[in-house]
């Protein structure tokens, strides 16, 4: 038995700074009881020479096990304890690409880059076979992506991934944002709108990336994808194909910054008339089981939402009605915690047989 103890990653953000050494010691802890096989226990805070660091004991971790470790959304240095000394571990993060793919967008309502790491994670760990995760390439599919941040980090990952969102304006600045990121660094790859088109008739726009992290892997086709499309998330499976994805992750309306209409989607403003809804309930009644089409025996889904306008009780009964069986352990109820005044966030997940 050996304990190791991992520094938590600084965050800008100062609500969420202060929440990160909970959430990830539930991350950890989803960690252990999938992937892990329940060889993680004594999951603490712990001050060591004045710094809080977060530690734990673990059976003979393999380097598949510590690969996997390695990308807990707030571990930033990880050491093996022995006494009063300190080994370092050395990590093995996923990431393909710069950090500023996830940090330089700046923008109202942007969902905390470290907190879309922890969702993808923890849906993940969900799939039928967790650790595939590092061993193989699971497809993300946000069916509410406005600006990008889960493709984003689905990319870091070197995940293919997609995308819908009804907000032209979301889907004009991430196609901007993402193609000026790809030039300034110089990396090969393609990237272009073009319409989307049924009997002459303009259903939306749709961008399509195809970017290498190095010149090498581009040439070698181990290029990643990200397709994104700017149309009804009620839709999704009119413009993707069953069976497609193997995790679906998103962040529900919070009713705050953007508002939800019934029929779907996630429009910035009222449009001919319509009332927004401030619930993600509603929509995601409509929603679910049309993302179900397009997810993969044995995949997962993981939701962020605000608590203030929706309760855990009604979204689990959403996907169970649509065949989830949703995840309920303690690990997974620890994920509550508050944005700002208006917000307290909360995740949930399931699974799909």
């Amino acid at each position: 038995m050996a304990t190791y103890g991992f520094l938590v990653l600084p965050s800008h953000n100062r609500v969420y700074s202060s929440a990160a050494p909970d959430l990830v010691r539930a991350e950890l802890a989803v960690f252990g009881e999938t992937a892990l096989g329940g060889r993680i226990r004594k999951i603490e805070e712990k001050g060591i020479a004045g710094v809080p660091y977060v530690t734990f004991e673990a059976d003979d971790l393999s380097p598949q096990d510590i690969a996997l470790i390695s990308n807990l959304s707030s571990l930033y240095a990880l050491y093996e304890l022995n006494g009063e000394l300190l080994r370092p571990v050395p990590t093995a993060p996923l990431d393909a690409f710069g950090s500023d793919l996830l940090t330089i967008q700046k923008y109202s309502g942007k969902t905390n880059e470290l907190f879309t790491k922890l969702l993808l994670n923890v849906t993940a760990m969900a799939a039928g076979d967790p650790a595939a995760l590092v061993t193989g390439r699971p497809r993300v599919f946000d069916p509410l992506c406005g600006r990008g941040t889960t493709l984003n980090q689905a990319m870091m990952y070197g995940l293919d991934s997609a995308g819908i969102d009804l907000d032209a304006k979301d889907f004009d600045a991430y196609a901007t944002f993402i193609r000026t990121w790809l030039k300034n660094n110089r990396l090969k790859h393609q990237a272009d709108v073009t319409p989307i088109r049924r009997d002459r008739a303009l259903l939306g726009k749709r961008l399509k990336v195809s970017a290498g992290a190095s010149k090498e892997a581009y040439k070698a086709g181990e290029a990643v994808e990200i397709d994104v499309v700017n149309g009804d998330t009620l839709k999704s499976d009119t413009f993707f194909k069953p069976r497609s994805f193997d995790l679906i992750v998103t962040d529900a309306p919070y009713g705050v910054q953007h508002g939800s209409r019934p029929q779907g989607g996630r429009p910035g403003a009222r449009k001919g008339g319509e009332t927004l809804s401030r619930s993600p309930v509603q929509l995601l009644e409509a929603a679910v089981p049309v993302w179900t089409r397009l997810l993969r025996p044995g995949g997962a889904i993981g939701i962020s939402w605000n608590t203030h306008v929706g309760k855990r009780e009604e979204l689990a009964s959403i996907l169970e009605t649509s065949g989830y069986e949703v995840c309920d352990s303690e690990a997974y109820r620890g994920f509550r915690h508050r944005v700002d005044q208006s917000i307290v966030r909360d995740l949930i997940v399931a699974r799909h047989p």
